[in-house]
């Protein structure tokens, strides 16, 4: 089926087309567009996510070495910098953004758990953090966040058993955390993971009420009345296990109900961690188990910083800065759609490095991301950087 075509087209091929055609439709993406469409778009900032393209000049001059190869890989009749800047200005990034949740909610029903056997919870458990990519201020004067820096917010809520982000919005730095939680569509009985600069009571509160649960760490000053403790082993890392009312005039207005404190000896940091949730069925063990998969959406941002360009921005304006942050969303999310449909054993970081140098490689992608041994791997990448 994919016989003589390119890798990059084959993997254009996992994409939604008509899907996306419903989508650009119902934005006007290409009302009265003659020569670049929105897919020219979208097939250009892909090949520039995966081939790991530094500026919007190097991702032209990397296209345009190519032309006779425009039609086959979707780029239309031809791009230029200022065509392709311009539309990432211009165009409505509500388009890739739909694009990218239809992505994730396709990936989350067929994605498996990636390598993790210690992942042993039944429920559904989401991590949800921020982090802050810092822009130039003279060039992204929209982006204030200091007095001489600029800067955005990227909040993630990310599915801790399938590795795939839920929900990603860009805001702009100076927004605090907690505001973003009354984005969150709370499920029944999942687990919500915060750091404790999330820790607003009132919002703890909202989640209590939908029947879902939170662990989140406590702050230092929290004022806590324990009602009773339950008997812990020690030995396990588990101080204390208590049941009581918070403290504190607003705290306890907002949160008016018993909550549940758990503290836990974490013997690698050598610290005591505070939890509270209100869940009162798990073991101490497991409340902490859950925060620690907390880490993985810390991962999930070095990773995606480092391998996909969402630090180096191909436009000036907030729609180019989002619409460049959902095609990398669009482009990480469908590189697990592959790996999982064609059953490969590689991780997505891996895939992503033998797919970023094999691009205009016309080998199939079934047989290109077959599970090798490390001396045919290396002989693989080395052949296709060519290129490049």
């Amino acid at each position: 089926m994919n016989q003589g075509k390119y890798v990059f087209t084959q993997i254009s091929s996992f994409l939604p087309q008509r899907i996306f055609d419903r989508i650009v439709a119902k934005y006007k993406g290409n009302y009265k567009i003659r020569h670049f469409s929105c897919w020219n778009q979208l097939m250009c900032m892909m090949f520039g996510q995966l081939s790991n393209r530094e500026s919007l000049s190097d991702l032209v001059l990397t296209i345009n070495a190519h032309p006779s190869k425009f039609y086959h890989l979707g780029f239309g009749k031809g791009v230029s910098k200022a065509n392709l800047g311009k539309t990432n200005e211009k165009r409505d990034f509500r388009i890739y953004q739909e694009l990218a949740y239809y992505l994730i909610d396709k990936a989350r029903k067929i994605c498996l758990p990636e390598g993790d056997s210690s992942f042993s919870f039944s429920s559904q458990v989401y991590a949800f953090d921020s982090t802050i990519i810092d822009l130039c201020l003279s060039v992204f004067c929209w982006a204030t966040f200091r007095k001489a820096k600029g800067a955005v917010k990227l909040h993630t809520q990310y599915d801790v058993r399938t590795s795939i982000p839920v929900f990603m919005q860009v805001s702009a730095a100076s927004v605090h955390d907690v505001n973003m939680m009354d984005a969150i569509t709370y499920e029944p009985g999942s687990y919500y993971v915060f750091d404790r600069g999330y820790l607003d009571f009132e919002r703890l509160y909202v989640i209590h009420q939908s029947r879902s649960f939170f662990v989140i760490r406590a702050k230092g000053n929290l004022q806590f009345e324990r009602l009773y403790s339950s008997q812990v082993d020690k030995s396990t890392g588990v101080c204390c296990d208590q049941l009581g009312y918070l403290k504190g005039f607003y705290s306890l207005q907002g949160y008016p109900e018993k909550i549940r404190r758990v503290k836990f000896r974490d013997e690698e940091q050598k610290r005591i961690l505070v939890f509270l949730t209100n869940n009162t069925e798990l073991s101490p063990q497991e409340i902490a188990a859950i925060y620690k998969h907390r880490w993985k959406i810390e991962l999930f941002f070095k990773w995606i910083k480092q391998h996909l360009k969402i630090t180096a921005f191909w436009g000036r304006t907030e729609n180019a800065v989002r619409t460049q942050v959902y095609t990398a969303v669009i482009t990480y999310t469908l590189v697990s759609i592959i790996k999982q449909q064609l059953h490969s054993a590689y991780s997505s970081y891996e895939i992503l490095q033998i797919l970023g140098t094999s691009l205009l490689d016309k080998t199939p992608m079934n047989q290109l991301l077959q599970k090798q041994n490390n001396q045919d791997v290396k002989e693989l990448l080395y052949n296709q950087l060519k290129f490049f």
